[in-house]
């Protein structure tokens, strides 16, 4: 799947800044590739962009619109249907990660054919895979993994595409969720893979590469999530990683939305996820920790990455406070 660049943000009429977090992901990570936003009356959030309109986002180069907001539900209100439609008229793909499909429809669909556009339904794409094979593949491979969902998987493989890149090494993220794959321009969006298919999947998201080339995936869930468990194994078999980074929220009691499950200990997950990787990957190793530290203190933040630094003897950082050069730096020197 790639969605052509630069992007037009549509926020709709969002109250919520967290409803607009795939739009304001795709800011953060490539403000090079967005245009502009464009909200309805009431929308009170706003990205710092400029606020543009279809036409001159089309004349200032836009050519996909991107529904960079989520609703309980998923699903596509009727009263952004002109947007979407004035924007289709313009030339420009749509790209959605709501459960509501665009293709759904009919008029969507017409319009679409008939102006030369494409719609990506970033949550219903399915592309021809095969299964897994678990053959040996040159290139280096980092995969983010984590004790739950939800504890900074994507914005920790981001983090360090971006540090590797400023030690001059060839790094490229590899999206498997749906803010990913709109910040890459390019992905799959693992879950609306079939199960079987999860692992080959992987494979054909990080291909045989230059040997000193990194593909970074983005990991989805936990082995210890009961939910999410599934999607996690296939990542990490078909990764075939050399390497693992180890995403945890700090003080977080219990896995995301499941009270009555209690928080795995981090030497218990890296010893799982380590012993699931050598079904594909003898030697993997692990390279360090990314810990959201955001509802502690600085100085507890410190001590805390210090105190698993200590025990696991690799980094331990939180990407967003302290950075994540420390991690590229070792996957630097020990590649």
């Amino acid at each position: 799947m790639l969605i052509p660049q630069p992007y037009l943000l549509f926020l709709g009429d969002v109250t919520d800044p967290l409803a607009a977090k795939t739009a304001r992901g795709i800011h953060v990570w490539r403000p090079e590739q967005c245009v502009g936003e464009i909200k309805l009356p009431g929308c009170t959030v706003s990205l710092g962009l400029d606020v543009l309109d279809i036409a001159t986002a089309k004349e200032r180069g836009a050519k996909t619109l991107v529904l960079g907001t989520a609703n309980a539900g998923g699903y596509l209100p009727e009263h952004w249907l002109d947007t979407v439609k004035g924007a289709i008229k313009a030339g420009m793909n749509v790209a959605s990660g709501l459960h509501h499909r665009l293709v759904d429809e009919p008029e969507l669909v017409a319009l679409a054919e008939k102006f030369g556009v494409e719609l990506f339904d970033l949550r219903h794409m399915r592309p021809k895979l095969n299964v897994g094979s678990g053959k040996k593949r040159t290139g280096k491979r980092v995969l983010t993994v984590g004790t739950d969902c939800s504890v900074g998987k994507m914005y920790t493989s981001l983090a360090l595409e971006a540090a590797m890149h400023e030690r001059g090494m060839k790094a490229d993220f590899r999206a498997t969720g749906q803010t990913g794959i709109l910040v890459a321009g390019e992905g799959i969006a693992i879950d609306a893979v079939i199960a079987d298919f999860i692992a080959g999947a992987v494979e054909a998201l990080s291909p045989a590469n230059d040997a000193d080339h990194w593909d970074i995936v983005e990991g989805q869930g936990s082995l210890f999530h009961p939910s999410y468990a599934g999607v996690s194994m296939g990542l990490i078999h078909g990764a075939q990683p050399h390497w693992l980074v180890m995403c945890h929220e700090m003080g977080r009691p219990h896995m995301r939305h499941l009270p009555h499950q209690p928080m795995v200990s981090l030497k218990d997950c890296v010893e799982a996820n380590l012993r699931a990787a050598h079904v594909t990957s003898d030697n993997v190793q692990l390279a360090g920790f990314a810990i959201n530290t955001s509802n502690y203190s600085e100085a507890e933040a410190r001590a805390f990455c210090a105190e698993v630094s200590a025990e696991f003897g690799v980094p331990a950082t939180d990407p967003v406070r302290f950075g994540i050069a420390d991690i590229a730096a070792l996957l630097q020197e020990r590649g």
